[in-house]
C-alpha cells in the first residue's frame, strides 16, 4: 500500500473534505492524487500558505507551510 499523507493542515484543508491520510494500491496512484490534491489546494485555498510534496519510501507527503 502507498500513502498520501498531508503535514500541519491548515483550514481551508480542514475544510476542503480531503483526508489527511489516503491509501492507493500502486505508486502511480499516489503520486497522481498527490500531485491533483497540490493543484486544487493552489487554485482554491486561501493563498496563505505554500504546499510542498515529498516522497520518501514509496509514500507521498504533501506539506502546508505559511508563505514567507
Amino acid at each position: 500500500m502507498y500513502k498520501v499523507r498531508v503535514q500541519n493542515p491548515c483550514s481551508c484543508f480542514l475544510k476542503s473534505g480531503f483526508s489527511e491520510v489516503s491509501e492507493f494500491e500502486n505508486k502511480d496512484e499516489a503520486k497522481k492524487e498527490a500531485e491533483s490534491m497540490i493543484k486544487i489546494m493552489k487554485s482554491n485555498f486561501c493563498q496563505k500558505h505554500e504546499f510542498a510534496l515529498n516522497e520518501q519510501f514509496g509514500d507521498f507527503t504533501i506539506f502546508i507551510k505559511p508563505r514567507g
